[in-house]
């Protein structure tokens, strides 16, 4: 069966259809490309201008003269290593309790079957409609009672409760071969077993997309951890920008803004394939 496409094949083929689609293909990539990467472009170059050219009208496009100094200023005054490893701390942690705690439970709520699991499902999805300022007092004055203030687990146990990571490991887990999971019940494996020999290798994909997912949520947050870290020194790097920018020139802020980007660029560059690949999984089934 031929697949309709906005230019047929007979168009393609000819020299002047060809050159025409391609001229238009090649037109809308550059053009989307530099949508995408020109802030970056800005931003990087913006740290390496003079406090005055980057606030200067009309702005340059290139620095008049390349300045370091906006990136090594920040990393010295703004303390940036010390909240870089706030922020790995808090965001592995987080990604640790909800790798595993969100797997157990799709697990159990796909493969296992227990009672009444739609409905627990079904009020595990509702909680999706409910707003996340919503939930900031409770689970501030929670977090509060419990004297986890200040303290990386008041990060960590909140980022547990994520119902659409739960979800798409669920449907992720609905959808693997029944097959091979009654070979290995035959053979004599539990379910635990299967779940650590059988289910994890084979849900890799979505296991890095539900990783990529926790590590940026927390990476990003600002609104909790200004509320559960008023210690200076435990902030994670996202509060501590704010924080920190009061009395700081312009062209540091930048930099420094730059330099705490880099891991969540690095993190994206190096897991791709298992984003895009993770994206796919469970679209189709068997």
């Amino acid at each position: 069966m031929s697949t309709r496409t906005l230019i047929s094949p007979a168009t393609l083929a000819r020299p002047r259809g060809r050159a025409v689609y391609w001229t238009v293909f090649t037109a809308v990539v550059v053009l989307f490309a530099l949508a995408f990467l020109f802030p970056v472009y800005w931003m990087v170059t913006g740290a390496m201008k003079s406090p005055d050219e980057v606030t200067r009208t009309p702005p340059t496009l290139v620095p008049e003269q390349w300045h370091l100094d906006g990136y090594t200023d920040a990393w010295d005054l703004m303390q940036l290593p010390q909240h870089l490893w706030n922020t790995v701390v808090q965001a592995a942690g987080a990604w640790a309790f909800q790798l595993v705690l969100c797997t157990a439970a799709a697990y159990a709520l796909s493969r296992l079957r227990p009672v009444f699991g739609k409905m627990v499902l079904g009020g595990i999805l509702a909680t999706l409609m409910v707003p996340a300022q919503a939930l900031v007092v409770p689970k501030y004055l929670t977090v509060a009672d419990l004297g986890l203030l200040n303290d990386p687990l008041a990060i960590w146990l909140p980022a547990v409760a994520n119902a659409f990571n739960l979800y798409l490991l669920k449907r992720f887990f609905d959808q693997l071969p029944r097959d091979v999971l009654e070979a290995a019940e035959i053979d004599g494996a539990g379910k635990p077993r299967i779940l650590w020999s059988i289910v994890l290798p084979m849900s890799r994909p979505v296991l890095g997309v539900v990783s990529i997912f926790a590590l940026v949520a927390v990476w990003q947050d600002f609104l909790w951890p200004l509320m559960v870290f008023s210690d200076t020194d435990k902030q994670p790097i996202s509060v501590a920008l704010v924080q920190l920018s009061q009395n700081i020139q312009l062209t540091v802020l930048i930099a420094a803004m730059v330099i705490a980007s880099i891991p969540m660029v690095a993190l994206f560059l190096v897991f791709q394939r298992h984003i895009v690949a993770g994206i796919g999984a469970g679209s189709t089934k068997g």
